[in-house]
């Protein structure tokens, strides 16, 4: 049986933990809020993928030209104010996300390095390019790597666990097939499903445990994840932890 275990909203949650946002953090440990679900119907979106995609577009940089010059946003019909609109009232509500942006950006632009350094040691340098013959920052690029690169330390904790975990409490026969982004897939006999999918959400309870004893940092927020099974991809089923 394959089993496939998602970070749900990983990207979401690496800015909330960069950013501290006071809103962010609350629902991070509110196993009820539905982020999408609940900016789809503050901000008057049509449905939950868009929000999805009107979500992470905006903690990357998303602009309000951008969005309503976006084939992605076409159905949506909004112009440009009317987007305007969105984000500030996203922001409105994630003020520290919102003054974090501007700090990474200030931050870039006024060092003499133009460089951040990341809780877990990663820098990132940027430089300005010419545009309309005038020189400019790569606004996109500075908010995306560090969520980015944090969520790609995240998933990396998450496979170290999980194959040291694996090692010790179940055979050889359940294997790691492999890993996208944020998503790990692995095959089992049907008779260690039911451990396998324990470790798993155990796994990721552990992953901000891990993440201090490495970087000599908390992860003050919880992560999630979400565990599929099925004989093939095309049917495949959510199952919650048993605990």
């Amino acid at each position: 049986m394959l089993i496939n275990v998602d970070a749900k909203a990983l990207e979401w949650f690496a800015a909330v933990y960069l950013s501290q946002d006071k809103v962010g953090m609350k629902e991070c440990h509110d196993i009820t809020v539905d982020i999408h679900g609940d900016n789809q119907g503050r901000l008057k979106l049509p449905d939950r993928l868009t929000s999805k995609k009107f979500l992470f577009r905006l903690i990357f940089g998303g602009t309000a030209p951008a969005y309503a010059n976006d084939p992605e946003f076409k159905e949506v019909g909004w112009d440009t104010k009317k987007w305007q609109h969105a984000i500030d009232n996203f922001y409105g509500k994630y003020e520290g996300l919102n003054r974090w942006h501007n700090d990474l950006m200030n931050s870039v632009i006024t060092s003499a390095t133009h460089s951040l350094i990341m809780p877990t040691g990663r820098i990132y340098t940027y430089e300005p390019y010419l545009k309309r013959g005038e020189l400019t920052w790569p606004r996109t690029t500075i908010l995306n790597y560090p969520v980015q690169g944090l969520g790609a330390d995240l998933m990396t904790i998450a496979r170290i666990l999980l194959h040291s975990w694996k090692k010790e409490q179940l055979p050889t026969d359940v294997l790691l097939l492999s890993t996208v982004h944020d998503s790990i897939l692995i095959d089992s006999p049907k008779k260690y499903i039911d451990k396998t999918v324990k470790m798993l959400y155990d796994v990721w309870n552990e992953i901000p445990k891990e993440f201090e004893r490495q970087f000599g940092v908390a992860f003050n927020i919880p992560l999630r994840c979400e565990v599929s099974i099925g004989k093939d991809w095309g049917n495949m089923e959510v199952v919650k932890n048993a605990n």
